[in-house]
């Protein structure tokens, strides 16, 4: 059969420029559920200025209008002509996807090499889903402004509106969310302020603050852990009464390990322990980007952990004939926080709640597995505390796996016309029922 050709030629082929990609379809780009991920875009490039050792401080503010602001203190972005764009390089980074200065990642003395902004699409997002979007930069003792409008649309020039100290400098972003673009237009405080206080953590060196306008006042919090993740996970499980001591580490790759697989840099930050009872804390981060879905560094993490407890099991003698260890029992009580840095990693979407980077299972199980196992062998008794208590989940497996199989085949064996053996074994709970039909049956 022919296929007519006539009426699709290369008038029908559209080529979609500068932010139009973000308007025909900002599922691909961003949460269309509230403007809180728009956001993080703008938080994430403040916080890269922390990571990058500029910034010291980080401020957010949630507006009564539905705007919000994000003020830091770093370098400022750069307000010099971009030599192929030939306008200020502040406006190309608003304005192009696919523009910015973290895909240098071979490049060892980049300081974005390491960094959460992986595919330059980051501010061009809250900039077309606003109805307007203004920056500040100070940079070389002068305050430069630049404001956006109708998605995108350069409103106001870039230009000098004032001067401030020579040392001053740093970068304010003020975003107005348009509404018909996101489910609520309302940014959700709550998730934004577990957000700064997870970024707190992992940039010890930087303060983060939220300030929430209420009645023309601003409420403000502050977060700021010089201790890290020590101090930061001592907090998440307080009141879970742990079997053990924390096993907190860190380990990266440096310039004097010898690995083909893995670059200069790359590793993992962790904090675990296991508790008998209570809600479990899990988190994890890549990049200091929060994995609320976990991924591949999440199961490389409890790969370390289960080979490293199975070996103590083994090594002291533990096991108890016919039970065998396997990883849900070792990981179905631990409360960890895992923060892992790679240099290229892949998410599941721009969202990137999920890390599906393949190489993170190898590079988070072999960061941790040799320290825990050296922490077991030098802390044998809480060692033992935890062996046991993966111990217990394992019997509780095989216990509840042996009463339903025990359950399957007792009784009749073959019932009778229609009747179906009870799916409870609690007396108090059987019910006989009696329907008329094989659909009521089911």
């Amino acid at each position: 059969m022919a296929i007519n050709s006539k009426g699709y030629s290369a008038e029908d082929i559209e080529i979609l420029e500068d932010l139009s990609p973000i308007l025909h379809r900002p599922g691909m780009y961003t949460d269309p559920a509230n403007p809180n991920h728009a956001l993080v875009e703008i938080i994430d490039n403040a916080s890269d200025e922390g990571l990058a050792g500029f910034a010291k401080n980080v401020s957010v503010v949630l507006y009564e209008d539905g705007s919000a602001s994000v003020d830091d203190d770093g370098r400022g972005i750069p307000v010099d002509i971009h030599p192929k764009k030939k306008v200020p390089a502040v406006q190309v980074i608003f304005t192009t996807l696919h523009s910015g200065g973290k895909f240098r990642k071979t490049d060892k003395e980049s300081v974005y090499r390491i960094a959460g902004g992986l595919h330059g699409v980051g501010v061009c997002v809250p900039n077309a889903l606003s109805t307007r979007l203004e920056v500040q930069v100070k940079r070389d003792g002068v305050l430069h402004r630049l404001v956006f409008a109708n998605n995108g649309a350069v409103k106001e020039p870039l230009k000098k509106v004032g001067t401030v100290g020579p040392r001053e400098t740093g970068t304010a972003i003020r975003f107005w969310p348009d509404a018909k673009y996101f489910d609520s237009p309302k940014i959700v405080t709550a998730d934004i302020a577990a957000l700064l206080r997870a970024k707190a953590m992992l940039l010890p060196g930087v303060r983060f603050t939220m300030g929430v306008e209420k009645a023309g006042k601003i409420e403000t919090q502050t977060w700021h852990f010089p201790e890290g993740v020590t101090g930061y996970f001592r907090e998440a499980i307080h009141g879970l009464a742990p079997v053990a001591d924390s096993f907190l580490g860190e380990r990266y790759i440096s310039a004097q390990s010898e690995s083909d697989s893995f670059a200069e840099g790359e590793g993992a930050l962790w904090a675990m322990a296991w508790t008998s009872e209570g809600e479990v804390v899990s988190e994890s981060y890549v990049n200091m980007i929060p994995t609320r879905h976990g991924g591949t560094h999440v199961s490389g993490l409890r790969e370390g952990a289960y080979a490293a407890i199975r070996n103590f099991i083994e090594h002291h003698e533990m096991g108890q004939r016919g039970l065998k260890l396997v990883p849900e029992d070792v990981w179905s009580r631990v409360s960890y926080v895992l923060s892992v840095k790679m240099l290229d990693p892949q998410f599941k979407g721009q969202v990137k709640n999920e890390l599906i980077s393949r190489d993170a299972v190898k590079l988070t199980a072999q960061m941790v597995r040799d320290p825990f196992e050296l922490w077991l062998s030098q802390h044998v008794d809480m060692g033992k505390k935890i062996a046991e208590l993966c111990i217990r989940q394992a019997l509780a497996r095989t216990r509840a796996a042996q009463k339903v199989e025990r359950r399957k085949s007792s009784g009749v064996a073959v019932l009778p016309g229609k009747l179906t053996d009870c799916a409870s074994d609690d007396p108090e709970r059987n019910e006989l029922f009696i329907v008329e039909g094989d659909s009521a049956g089911g």
